[in-house]
């Protein structure tokens, strides 16, 4: 009897995809923090800028 031998290709079609996936992923991931930096820094500006104005309009009225 003579052996059969099956290619797998599944197999790496999966981890071509999967490394796409992944690529992608970390470039979100990247653009997503560097977002985030943006708005935390324009955050500390206003605040450095204007922290008495800031804490004076947080001051709870009325109990609240």
């Amino acid at each position: 009897m003579a052996e059969q031998v099956r290619k797998n290709k599944q197999t790496s079609d999966r981890s071509e995809v999967t490394a796409e996936v992944t690529a992608t992923t970390a470039t979100q991931s990247a653009q997503s923090k560097s977002d985030l930096d943006e708005l935390l820094d324009e955050i500390d500006d206003v605040l450095e800028s204007n922290a008495e104005d800031f804490v004076k309009s947080y001051v709870q009225k009325g109990g609240e």
